[in-house]
Parts: C-alpha cells; structure tokens; sequence
C-alpha cells in the first residue's frame, strides 16, 4: 500500500484486503463511511424574515402576530424541506392584514365637508346708484363687484342694469328695498342676524312689543344703514287714502289711460294724488313714493279731482273685490 498505488487516490483508505485462489486481492469495502454528525437547524419564522429585510409600512402590519423568538430543533429532513414546510405552516396560520370596506370609505368621503356654493342674485340699478354706493349697501368692495360683472370700477352705470351680487335673490330684495317677509321659522333674533342688526332695534323700528308673535307674510322695515340715511332726508305726510279699478263708474270713459297720458295695466303700482299734492308737496309725474304699511314703491302717474285734499288714490287694476276691501284709510306717506 506503501509502495503501489493503482486504485487512485479514492481508495487510499480501505477497511478490509482479502486474498482468495486465483485473485491477487479483493477489496471488500473500498472506503470508509464518514460518520454522520447530527445537524442542528435555526429555524426563522417568517415574520422575522420580514421584519429585517423588508419595510412594511405601520398600517399593513399582521395583527395579533406573537413576538417569535429563535428554537434549534434536531431533524433528519433535509434543509430546504424543513423551511419550505414551516413557511406553509406560517402562511396558513397568519392573520391576514384587516380591509377597509367600501361602506367605510364611503362615509368616510360623505363626511369630508363640500366647498360652499355661492347663490348668485341680480341687483337693478335704481337712479342715484354708483358702484361705491352699491358695494357699500351689501358690505362688499367696489373691486369684487367689477370682478364679478367684469366691467371697470369707472364704468358708469345705467338705470335698469343688473349685477351679479353673491347673495340669494331674496335678501337681495330685501336690502334694495328695506322690506323683508316673514317665513316659517323666522324669529326677531334670526332676522336681525341676517341682516346685521340688534334684534331692540329691529323691535322698535317697525313698534313690535316684546312678547309679541310675528306671523308669516307679515312685512317688516329693515333699519339698515342706507334706509336710515334715506329717511332723514325723505318727506313724509299723513294723507286719506282710497283705492280706485279700472272698471266704469271707478273712472272717466278712459278706464286704461290716466292723466298725463299715462297707460295703465292690471298689476301696476300708481297712485292718483290730489292736486294740492303737486303744486304744495311736490310731486309730479313719475315721483316714486312709498305707503305705509304696503311693499315696495308707488309711483304717481294720475291726478285726482280739484275738491280733494291731502288725498291718494290707489289703483288696484281689475280686483274690485280688493278695493272695497281696502275702503279708507289713513296712512302715511314717504318720498
């Protein structure tokens, strides 16, 4: 063994040489077996994998997961049939990560708050009406106005022109004239909120006692700034007012054509004023007045009968009915 070598060098090792008759040698077991040694395997769970070699973000996180801790378990399998198996067992046993359902997403955008919508109302354009004066009335800038209607702060303005205003047409109404109707659910409080006022002198402006009840459709005075402003400078007159239609006897053999040849239709807001009314007072065709106690503004466009004195007539178109109703009364009168 010393001298010869002719099996190579895998065989340098032999457990056993017999010798037989007619064969020089015979190798009984060409080498021998390695001892086995017993395999310890580190067995990793699959979370731990995760946790150091993958970032996974708070919200995805396996719920409920216990902290793993490292085991050394004896086997006789192999390696890879070892962690293929506890990979199965961990996929099956893990808690899969919590959904979001689609009724949560939904109430959750159901309660993100929506941009506002502005509500657009028209302005008319009345005689004496400049830009400032406008934007002054509705506490708004001359500049957002413009920008608005697109035109030029210096941009005269015409009588009858309308501007967009970012209000609802109602109080818009309500501002230009000073009137404002009741509604269901309206309160002294709430109005005067509305409109930026104290609820004491929205009370006594119109003489509405404490505990009084304010019903629906009523018509209140709103003492704004500008209203105010107008009433200190506006005559006033108590005078007997009667109403009249367009029906035979109520006129002369023109029911439709009034004096000054003026035209009348069913619906329109005129008066009739006696003549001490334009020659002592003042007013003359085309005078705009307002009656106490009535919406909105009047305008003179008939005169009455020589005998009559601090007298008004109110025309009521075709609704006979609704002049007897209004029969005689004493009111004031604004222009």
């Amino acid at each position: 063994m010393t001298t010869c070598n002719p099996y190579g060098a895998k065989f340098l090792k032999a457990k056993e040489i017999i010798y037989d008759v007619n064969r020089k040698k015979l190798i009984r077991a060409k080498t021998l077996p390695v001892p086995e040694k017993k395999r310890f395997l580190k067995v990793v769970s699959v979370e731990d994998m995760i946790e150091r070699h993958v970032k996974v973000q708070e919200s995805v996180r396996f719920k409920g997961s216990e902290k793993a801790f490292t085991k050394y378990t004896e086997t006789e399998e192999p390696i890879a049939q070892v962690v293929l198996d506890d990979k199965i067992e961990e996929i099956e046993t893990c808690e899969a990560p919590p959904r979001i359902e689609r009724e949560l997403v939904e109430t959750i955008i159901a309660e993100v708050p929506e941009k506002p919508q502005i509500i657009y109302g028209k302005y008319r354009v009345v005689s004496g009406d400049a830009l400032s004066k406008i934007a002054k009335k509705f506490g708004l800038t001359t500049q957002e106005i413009a920008k608005m209607n697109g035109i030029r702060i210096q941009s005269p303005l015409r009588i009858g022109q309308k501007l967009k205003l970012p209000f609802e047409q109602k109080r818009i109404d309500a501002v230009s004239s000073g009137n404002y109707f009741i509604r269901e659910g309206d309160t002294i409080i709430s109005i005067a909120k509305k409109f930026d006022l104290e609820p004491e002198d929205l009370m006594q402006f119109n003489k509405i006692k404490r505990n009084a009840i304010i019903r629906t459709g009523r018509m209140i005075r709103l003492p704004l700034p500008h209203i105010l402003a107008h009433l200190k400078t506006e005559k006033r007159l108590r005078v007997t007012a009667t109403a009249y239609t367009s029906h035979v006897g109520q006129t002369d053999e023109t029911p439709f054509l009034a004096a000054w040849n003026n035209r009348l239709r069913p619906g329109m807001k005129i008066i009739a004023v006696s003549r001490d009314m334009i020659k002592k007072y003042g007013m003359r065709n085309g005078t705009k007045v307002r009656i106490g106690g009535l919406p909105g503004y009047y305008t003179v466009r008939d005169k009455m009968n020589k005998r009559y004195q601090k007298r008004i007539d109110i025309y009521m178109g075709l609704d006979k009915r609704r002049a007897l109703r209004w029969g005689r009364r004493s009111v004031m009168v604004y222009w």
